[in-house]
């Protein structure tokens, strides 16, 4: 997450998917792994069965990880500052911290654990529904492992609490001493192909290349010199995606650009983000294949495929790799790189770059974290992990090895915050989003293809036997979802992986836009919408 850039790596793995290997103890929390990372499953899966690692699974759901899984922790979704705080002051009271580590390492010790002294287990137990002798349980078994790694995805993120909640599992390594060490560290699981690529190269609203603030006077006119822009670079923080959305409806934004990019189901509240597409002047998608969202746009620029592209692609554990290409672009499309290029030079500035290298070597000049990566040396050594400042650099395995970037791990001092919308007699049940194994984020391409599309063709609502027999509703039922934002008829799956009172809606199918739904209420630093939790009716829908 951005807003811990200088301490946990803007969101990257702190280590490398190897090191579970190492691991004595691996607590995976709101990752889905199985499903949504199955390559890192299949490590996590191997620590344990082949090399005798204990997993801790911390998940509303019964996801398929908890078969492997030593304790399974199902929290009320949204509860996540409540158990990790428990979990810390279990530690505290038992003495199982490393005060060696936490003396010479970090600081503000001392205002997170007057914090967490009132999260005792049986308080928690009252928030989350976790039986304060597995919170117990799992605090011991963390705490007492030689080295223990944290891995998480967006069910820790997708909250208006979601910085808090990384901060808390931050809080929970560095009190075990567990950040900087092989096997350790805090690894969040990353959503997209090359979202980490993305996000080193300066596609957040507030950074330049490899974080580097927009704000910093300095940083800025080191982007100026090496880019002479035709105006000054701005110096202040930009809109992110869903801030964009209701700038538009209040007429601040009057044109967009998207590139691979699909709202209209991605987005949460998808009904006010298709009356802001509808209301902007001017319109422009780039995308591989026509979206729901590039249907709506004035102008579409057709974008070539991972196989019809060079170029480089960083992935989670922060390992830059080539990608190079294996047919030459179908029709009239163009990589990325040279529609931007082609589009900034009609409108004045000229780009004239003659390949994706001389482009990488301009990002390796401005980017201290990537300026010993080129692409011959990507090759000599199948790929490079980041931070690597110079040319004889190996690339750094896992992070904070010595210290940390800002000198000292920061503990903070976190109280629980309720989400933002809750049940209530009108919507009783909580509504969770969420991916399946077969599709891939908005389904554009995964839905295209037939073997995949015939598997798993349509979308399910998730629904506790206890809760569809209230419901008089059986397994493919159609039913009625709603919330306060809208509804949207789905067929019902019956089964104990959602925990009584909760549903659970995959995002993929735009026949059941579970976005529709979805509340778009913010986390404040991050601004990540909170599409974990939300207040829903259910109904079956009669013949």
């Amino acid at each position: 997450m951005a807003g811990l850039a200088t301490a946990f790596g803007s969101g990257s793995m702190t280590n490398s998917i190897d090191e579970f290997l190492v691991s004595d103890v691996i607590l995976a929390t709101g990752t889905n792994t199985t499903e949504n990372h199955p390559v890192i499953s299949t490590k996590i899966k191997q620590a344990v069965v082949h090399n005798g690692a204990k997993l801790i699974v911390v998940d509303p759901r019964n996801i398929e990880l908890t078969k492997f899984a030593t304790l399974y922790l199902s929290p009320i979704p949204g509860t996540d500052v409540a158990w990790i705080n428990g979990m810390m002051n279990i530690i505290i009271e038992e003495g199982l911290l490393d005060k060696k580590y936490i003396e010479e390492r970090t600081e503000n010790f001392e205002e997170m654990a007057k914090v967490v002294k009132k999260y005792t287990p049986e308080f928690v137990e009252g928030i989350t529904g976790i039986p304060k002798n597995l919170l117990i349980d799992a605090a011991r078994l963390y705490a007492k492992a030689k080295v223990a790694s944290i891995v998480y995805a967006m069910g820790i993120t997708q909250h208006t609490t979601g910085t808090d909640n990384v901060k808390s599992l931050a809080n929970l390594a560095m009190l075990c001493g567990n950040v900087g060490k092989e096997g350790g560290g805090v690894n969040p699981l990353r959503g997209q192909a090359n979202v980490q690529g993305a996000c080193d190269l300066g596609a957040l609203p507030n950074v330049y290349t490899g974080y580097q603030p927009v704000t910093n006077e300095e940083i800025r006119k080191k982007f100026e010199e090496a880019w002479k822009p035709l105006n000054p670079l701005p110096n202040k923080v930009g809109l992110t995606l869903t801030e964009m959305v209701d700038a538009i409806v209040s007429k601040k934004v009057k044109g967009v650009f998207l590139i691979g990019e699909n709202p209209m189901l991605s987005d949460p509240d998808s009904t006010h983000v298709e009356k802001a597409i509808k209301e902007l002047e001017f319109i422009a998608v780039s995308d591989i294949f026509l979206s729901e969202t590039a249907k709506l746009a004035d102008v579409v620029f057709p974008a070539v495929t991972i196989a019809e592209k060079d170029g480089t692609f960083t992935n989670t554990e922060r390992r830059v790799q080539r990608v190079r290409k294996a047919i030459p672009p179908v029709g009239e499309a163009k990589p990325d790189w040279e529609i931007v290029s082609l589009l900034s030079t009609k409108m004045g500035y000229k780009m004239d770059y003659k390949d994706p290298e001389e482009i990488f070597e301009e990002i390796r000049t401005v980017t201290p974290s990537y300026y010993g990566i080129t692409y011959k040396r990507i090759d000599e050594m199948d790929g490079i992990q980041w931070p690597c400042p110079s040319l004889d650099h190996p690339g750094t395995k896992y992070l904070h090895k010595d210290k940390f970037a800002r000198g000292k791990g920061l503990f903070s001092a976190i109280e629980f915050i309720k989400p933002a919308e809750l049940p209530d007699d009108e919507y009783p049940f909580i509504l969770s989003t969420g991916r399946v194994l077969f599709h891939y984020h908005t389904a554009t391409m995964t839905r295209r293809s037939k073997g995949i599309n015939e598997y798993y063709p349509k979308g399910y609502v998730e629904i506790n036997p206890v809760d569809a027999e209230k419901l008089g509703v059986k397994d493919e039922d159609l039913v009625k979802v709603k919330s306060r934002r809208g509804e949207i008829q789905i067929n019902a799956s019956v089964t104990d992986r959602s925990p009584i009172g909760t549903i659970f809606i995959p995002f993929h199918f735009y026949e059941a836009k579970a976005n529709i739904l979805t509340n778009p209420a913010l986390d404040p630093i991050a601004k990540i919408p909170e599409y974990k939790v939300c207040a829903v009716q259910v109904e079956r829908v009669e013949e």
